[in-house]
């Protein structure tokens, strides 16, 4: 008999959070990239390359929601991908166990 799962509703709550989660991490991580390559290896300035550090850090939020908007969205990046982190690892953790069970004798 299999015995319940240590983490009820997490693989739910992981595969619908995950596009939330994607767009505003994958904006982060190309513009963040983008910003130094240009920088270092394109030769723009601080000023040129400037319009992808408000991208990066939400500052675009400040004409909706005013200052809130850029911290809002800097910290619920940053727990968004914890959560992801987070519960993905404790979902391969779980399978894992499973696996190693069903191998033994």
């Amino acid at each position: 008999m299999s015995e319940p799962s240590p983490l009820p509703g997490w693989r739910e709550l992981h595969r619908n959070l995950a596009p939330v989660v994607l767009l505003p991490l994958l904006l982060t991580v190309a513009t963040g990239l983008g910003y130094r390559l240009l920088r270092d290896w394109g030769g723009l300035d601080r000023d040129q390359a400037h319009f992808l550090m408000v991208l990066h850090e939400g500052e675009w939020l400040q004409h909706c929601f005013g200052r809130g908007g850029e911290t809002a969205y800097v910290l619920l990046n940053a727990l968004g991908l914890l959560w992801m982190l987070g519960s993905g690892c404790g979902l391969l953790w779980q399978r894992l166990r499973r696996a190693l069970r069903r191998a033994q004798p």
